[in-house]
């Protein structure tokens, strides 16, 4: 959570929802939103999530959705589920 330093706890929906708020404050304070992304690279620690977070992407954007590239990887730091990097063009 932006400003405490705190994960958030909970399934992989909460994590998603956090991490595409956090990128969405981001876009803001660049000018722009989250569907001005061009490329999305998503990392996750289990493929079986990549459903879900589609769908909590998905409510953060509007079609037509970015390039994006998701792939699975042995850990990421704190030992959070999900990590999300965007690039925007503004």
């Amino acid at each position: 959570v932006p400003g405490s330093m705190e994960l958030v706890t909970g399934d992989i929906r909460a994590q998603a929802t956090q991490v595409f708020k956090n990128l969405a404050a981001v876009a803001k304070a660049s000018g722009g939103d989250l569907n001005n992304a061009v490329k999305i690279n998503i990392s996750l620690t289990s493929m079986d999530d990549f459903a879900a977070v589609n769908e909590v992407m998905s409510s953060f954007l509007e079609p037509p959705f970015p390039a994006r590239a998701c792939v699975q990887v042995a850990g990421l730091p704190k030992g959070v589920a999900i990590e999300v990097e965007a690039i925007l063009s503004v």
